[in-house]
């Protein structure tokens, strides 16, 4: 048995812990069955961005007519694409390999860590022991229970960064963040996208209003399907057949020459054997902690995507900051999942922080909502952004905010200082109180602050009814 002082699983967010332990000189083990990063690095969002990027071009270029340019899109080298994104990966693999070999004190081994006793893993034909254990395994694609899905050679966030031409057409199964985002992306490429969503909503742990305007906005360049369940899936031909029920409605099918999954995440608790290190789990499958990120197991702390909390990547880096601090026994401290504010690189964009009006209701709150359109202002009647909207959710006697949703150019920019004055327990006039400048897009973010209204107050401003009437 090979004794650590600490012992982490996982080299993504665990990367983080490991880095803070060696800086107190202590004797660290590094387990991860690879690739080396994590999934933000290799499958998750750094890929993806530099994918989505392109498709940004793209749409901005097909959409370029409404300002009054003719241009088009001649040729798009989709090979040339893929090999960019995964040069980019490459390289920050060998810029993390080549920490991890030069780290006094770190001992790394590839390979999955599986539990066989309390704090104990064995990896490969090693035992290992740690004083203090952090798990940060991550997630993986879920696989529903589809008739014959076991038969497809089916495409997931993972597998898609292997292509190296685009196909033909796309059966896109899940209208989640990640349906979503590689949907817009496969679109722009040239791809005959059908997205299909067992929920009523697009990425449905939005805000309502959000979800309904991306279907919309991404009806107008693919089939979209809402309320349809998949039950089979078969080939045909080259490609497949995606069998699906609507409602209360019969059978459709859809066709495709690819299958993209995107039905959600599953923790890798299961692959690691948690439960034979006394760590417990969900009813779903993550790794049960605390907001201390504790686990029902002495001197075991878990964190990121393992779970299951908010599976965002700065998410899991202050988680890390978070669990090291508690497991060194100073006073502990609490993760406050509030105002973590997320992203969703569609087009359009969107982001968010804090509580959908839904939350706020259900949470008995007492409220007022303020909303301001991109065309109220100049910057966005420039871009002529006519249905992107930022919406307020402010609490009516202290003035905090509560939640914060935009859907348009620029969101996961201008969603950022919501999320700093949330953190900082700042008020909607105390944000109001700094200038912004003019005229830029942040000024969105004032304008929905200084429109707030009761629920079901329709009102409209003076301004915004001569807009509209205009």
């Amino acid at each position: 048995m090979v004794e650590h002082d600490v012992l982490v699983i996982g080299s993504g967010s665990g990367g983080s812990v490991a880095e803070r332990a060696l800086a107190e000189g202590l004797d660290v083990g590094l387990i991860d069955r690879g690739p080396i990063g994590g999934t933000c690095m290799n499958v998750g969002c750094v890929p993806s961005k530099l994918l989505i990027f392109v498709a940004d071009r793209v749409t901005d270029i097909r959409a370029s007519g409404k300002l009054g340019i003719t241009a088009e899109v001649t040729d798009i080298d989709f090979t040339s694409v893929m090999s960019r994104m995964r040069e980019g990966v490459a390289r920050r693999q060998d810029r993390v390999r080549e920490g991890l070999s030069a780290a006094e004190g770190l001992t790394f081994y590839e390979g999955v860590g599986r539990f066989v006793a309390e704090r104990t893993v064995r990896v490969n034909d090693e035992i290992l022991k740690g004083e203090r254990v952090f798990i940060a395994s991550g997630a993986r694609p879920l696989v529903p229970p589809i008739d014959g899905i076991e038969d497809v050679d089916f495409i997931t966030n993972e597998t898609v960064l292997g292509l190296e031409t685009c196909p033909d057409s796309v059966i896109m199964i899940g209208g989640g963040y990640i349906g979503t985002e590689y949907a817009h992306f496969l679109a722009a490429m040239g791809a005959d996208v059908k997205l299909i969503q067992r929920d009523p909503l697009l990425v449905p742990n939005e805000e309502e209003e959000v979800s309904r305007l991306l279907e919309k906005r991404l009806s107008e360049r693919m089939e979209v399907h809402t309320s349809t369940s998949v039950s089979r899936v078969r080939r045909k031909g080259n490609g497949y057949v995606a069998t699906a029920t609507a409602g209360e409605g019969g059978e459709m099918e859809f066709h495709g020459e690819a299958v993209f999954l995107a039905a959600g995440r599953r923790s890798n608790a299961d692959l690691i054997e948690v439960e034979k290190g006394g760590v417990e789990t969900t009813d779903d499958g993550y790794v049960s902690a605390n907001n201390r990120l504790e686990t029902s197991a002495e001197n075991v702390w878990a964190l990121g995507d393992a779970i299951g909390k908010a599976m965002f990547t700065h998410a899991a880096s202050r988680e890390s900051v978070i669990a090291w601090r508690n497991s060194r026994g100073e006073s502990q401290v609490e993760m406050d999942y509030s105002a973590v504010p997320h992203a969703i690189f569609t087009d359009p964009q969107i982001a968010a922080v804090g509580m959908t009006e839904k939350e706020v209701r259900d949470r008995e709150r007492d409220y007022v909502v303020g909303r301001a359109e991109y065309m109220d202002v100049t910057k966005g009647e420039a871009m002529l952004a006519r249905d992107g909207f930022a919406k307020a959710l402010v609490d009516a006697g202290s003035g905090r905010i509560l939640g914060f949703h935009i859907i348009g150019p620029h969101a996961p920019i201008l969603i950022q200082e919501v999320a700093n004055a949330m953190a900082l327990g700042s008020t909607a006039a105390d944000l109001m109180s700094a200038m912004h400048v003019f005229p830029a897009m942040s000024e969105i973010v004032t304008r929905a602050l200084s429109d707030l209204k009761r629920p079901g107050d329709t009102g409209r401003t003076d301004e915004r009814e001569e807009r509209e009437q205009r």
